[in-house]
């Protein structure tokens, strides 16, 4: 199955939850519209009339895009997580040049589909690979995010690459997160570096900067903690790992990339922001897109931040996490 078709399939909470907001937003003059009868309608036209039929000929016949039709169509993005400003700018580009004229169900979804994807397009980068070695990726968010298994998923994907991968397994005070790697790591043929419960994380990450430069490995992955109660100390925590590392390369780490969930809607949003003060975040995946009815929140994250997006997450399986592709995302969202 092709990761689209399983972006399409997983996405379905979101996509239909858009795609009958928009039906309802286009059939609203359904009551006004009554569908022409043939002259003789065979039975079958006959037990199809009624309030069905009525609301399938508005759909198909359209509906005049007036203020009411912008306004619904600004509640409708508002309620999909997309943001307030990027909502109304979405709605706003889609109603310029059509107020007044009649548009179809299928014609607002293309034209919303669109949007949406001339929005990502910008931020639709793959991770960059570097020539030196090994290439350091700090990886950062919240506990629950997913941070652990995308990880995993990708020194797995990279190993399948044909690239060398050590895994450092940062969030030293979960025994959980660390366990979780190990098992990462020994499906993917990947080493995972530890330390004992509570250890001191800059210490493991030097000592995984040494294991990896020693082995020659092509990228090294540092899982981090993740917990926002006491933001001085993880602050100071991320601070540590980073000036320990640079002991060892002064450009490390070379990406710092943010998890988030997507379920958490427009909390993401302020993840975004929290993080970027803690860390140089230089790129974001969003996971548990399969389970959400708020995939409208990385179009405001897109938007907003204009951060690049490196992967999307639909699952739970190795190939469940891939590159994020800005047409086929926009596709699913809406449910074309």
């Amino acid at each position: 199955m092709s990761f689209f078709k399983k972006l399409k399939d997983r996405m379905f909470k979101t996509s239909s939850k858009l795609e009958e907001g928009l039906e309802q937003i286009v059939g609203d003059e359904a009551a006004d519209v009554t569908a022409p009868a043939p002259v003789e309608p065979p039975p079958a036209a006959v037990q199809k009339s009624g309030i069905g039929a009525r609301i399938a000929g508005a759909v198909s016949a359209g509906r005049t895009f007036d203020d009411a039709m912008l306004e619904s169509l600004e509640e409708l993005l508002i309620q999909s997580d997309m943001g307030v400003e990027t909502a109304l700018r979405v709605a706003a580009n889609i109603a310029e040049g059509r107020m007044g004229r009649r548009i179809t169900t299928d014609e607002l979804k293309r034209l919303l589909a669109a949007e949406v994807a001339r929005i990502m397009e910008p931020v639709a980068r793959p991770l960059p690979l570097y020539p030196s070695k090994p290439q350091v990726v700090l990886v950062v968010g919240v506990n629950g995010s997913g941070k652990t298994t995308t990880i995993g998923k990708l020194a797995s994907q990279f190993r399948a690459a044909g690239k060398s991968v050590v895994i450092a397994a940062g969030d030293t005070f979960r025994a959980a997160a660390v366990e979780q790697l190990q098992v990462w790591g020994q499906r993917a043929g990947v080493p995972v570096l530890t330390a004992p419960e509570g250890s001191d994380p800059a210490s493991l990450a030097f000592e995984a900067m040494t294991r990896a430069q020693a082995d020659g490995a092509d990228l090294l992955m540092i899982d981090t903690a993740g917990r926002l109660q006491n933001r001085a100390d993880l602050m100071e925590e991320l601070a540590k790992i980073v000036r320990v590392i640079r002991k060892k390369d002064p450009d490390a780490p070379h990406n710092t990339l943010l998890v988030l969930d997507a379920t958490t809607g427009q909390n993401a949003v302020n993840q975004v922001e929290t993080f970027r003060k803690l860390a140089d975040v230089s790129g974001l995946i969003m996971t548990k897109l399969d389970g959400t009815a708020k995939g409208g929140v990385l179009v405001a994250l897109a938007d907003k931040f204009g951060l690049p997006i490196h992967a999307i997450g639909v699952g739970e399986q190795i190939d469940d996490l891939a590159p994020f592709d800005p047409e086929d995302f926009a596709r699913a969202l809406v449910g074309v």
